[in-house]
C-alpha cells in the first residue's frame, strides 16, 4: 500500500501537468482553424465563418461534430489495422514533443536533450504519413506518402543544422537553458543567427507539409494525397496533427530564435508583464505568418521543393554552422 501510495504521489503531479497542457493545446489546435480561415478571408476581402455563434466562434465546434457523425469507412483492400493506427501515430506524436517544451518554470520534462527528444519526435512522425498511404492500397494515397516522406526527410536536415547553431552559442542541448542563455548572446552571434532563423522558418513550413510547400495534398494531380481515402474522425487526427505540429514548431522557432518567454529586444522594463503571455504572443505570430504564407504564395513545383531543400537551404545551413562554430571558437564566448 505504501508502494502504491508513493507511486501515486510520483505519478498525479505528472498527470496534473499533462491535462494543464493537453486541454489548452486542443482548444488552440481547434481554434487555429477558425484563425486561419478568418485570417485568409481578410486577405482576399471576405468574412470568413460568420455563421456558427457570434462572430463564428463556434465554427470549430460544430465542424467537430461533423466530423465525429459521420461515418468512418474502411477501404475493402486496405490493411484495416495499420489504416486506423497510422492517423493514432501522426496525432500522438504532435502531443508527446510538448512534454519537454518549456514555459518560464513550467515544463513536463525538464531533460538536458530536450533538443534531441523533439528531433527524435520530428523524425518519427514520417512513420504516420507512410503508413497511411501504404495501409490505404492506393496509388494516389502512396504517392502522397512517398512525396511527403522524402519532403520531410530533406528539410528535416537543415531544420537540424539550424537548431545545432543555435546550440551551439548556447553551449547546452537543454531547452529552457538554452533560452536563458540566449539572452546574454552578444550582438555579432544574434546577427549570424538571423539567416538561420530563416532558414529554420522555411523548413518548418516543409516539415508540417504546409503551403507553398503541401504538395503531398496537391489537389490537383494526387486528390489529397496521403489522406485521400480517410473520412470522420480518421480524417480528422490527421488535420488536427499538422495544426498541432504547427503550433509545435511555432513554439521551437520561439525558443530557439525569438527570446522564448522573455521580453523581446532585450526591453526589461517589460518584464512586468508575465512570461506566458510573451510566449503565446510569440507563438501566434509565427502562427500568423504560416496563414499569411498561405494566402500570399503560389504552391511549388516537386523539383522546385527539393532544388530547394538540397541545393540551396541545406549547403547554407551547413555553411552557417560553420561559421557560428569558428566564431564561438575564436571569441571563445
Amino acid at each position: 500500500m505504501e508502494v502504491l501510495l508513493r507511486y501515486f504521489d510520483i505519478v498525479f503531479p505528472i498527470f496534473l501537468k499533462i491535462l494543464f497542457l493537453l486541454i489548452p493545446l486542443l482548444l488552440s489546435v481547434a481554434y487555429l482553424t477558425l484563425m486561419e480561415r478568418k485570417v485568409i478571408g481578410w486577405m482576399q476581402l471576405r468574412t470568413g465563418p460568420s455563421t456558427v455563434g457570434f462572430w463564428g466562434l463556434l465554427q470549430p465546434i460544430a465542424d467537430a461534430l461533423k466530423l465525429l457523425l459521420k461515418e468512418p469507412i474502411l477501404p475493402t483492400n486496405s490493411n484495416k489495422i495499420l489504416f486506423i493506427l497510422a492517423p493514432i501515430i501522426t496525432f500522438t506524436l504532435s502531443m508527446v514533443g510538448w512534454a519537454v517544451i518549456p514555459i518560464e518554470n513550467f515544463v513536463i520534462a525538464d531533460v538536458n536533450l530536450g533538443v534531441m527528444y523533439i528531433l527524435a519526435v520530428s523524425a518519427l512522425s514520417v512513420y504516420g504519413i507512410i503508413i497511411a498511404g501504404w495501409a490505404s492500397n492506393s496509388r494516389y494515397a502512396f504517392l502522397g506518402a512517398i512525396r511527403s516522406a522524402a519532403q520531410m526527410i530533406s528539410y528535416e536536415l537543415s531544420m537540424s543544422l539550424c537548431i545545432i547553431a543555435v546550440s551551439i552559442t548556447s553551449g547546452t542541448l537543454n531547452l529552457k537553458e538554452l533560452v536563458i542563455a540566449q539572452q546574454n548572446l552578444p550582438i555579432y552571434m544574434e546577427v549570424l543567427l538571423l539567416p538561420m532563423f530563416v532558414i529554420f522558418f522555411i523548413s518548418i513550413l516543409a516539415e508540417t507539409n504546409r503551403h507553398p510547400f503541401d504538395l503531398p495534398e496537391a489537389e490537383a494531380e494526387l486528390v489529397a494525397g496521403y489522406n485521400v481515402e480517410y473520412s470522420s474522425m480518421h480524417f480528422a487526427l490527421f488535420f488536427l496533427g499538422e495544426y498541432a505540429n504547427m503550433i509545435l514548431t511555432s513554439a521551437m522557432a520561439t525558443l530557439l530564435f525569438l527570446g522564448g518567454w522573455f521580453p523581446p529586444f532585450g526591453l526589461k522594463w517589460l518584464g512586468f508583464i508575465p512570461g506566458i503571455i510573451w510566449f503565446c504572443l510569440k507563438v501566434f505570430l509565427c502562427l500568423f505568418v504560416f496563414i499569411w504564407i498561405r494566402a500570399a504564395l503560389p504552391r511549388y513545383r516537386y523539383d522546385q521543393l527539393m532544388h530547394l531543400g538540397w541545393k540551396v537551404l541545406l549547403p547554407l545551413s551547413f555553411f552557417g554552422v560553420i561559421i557560428i562554430s569558428l566564431v564561438k571558437f575564436y571569441f571563445a564566448i
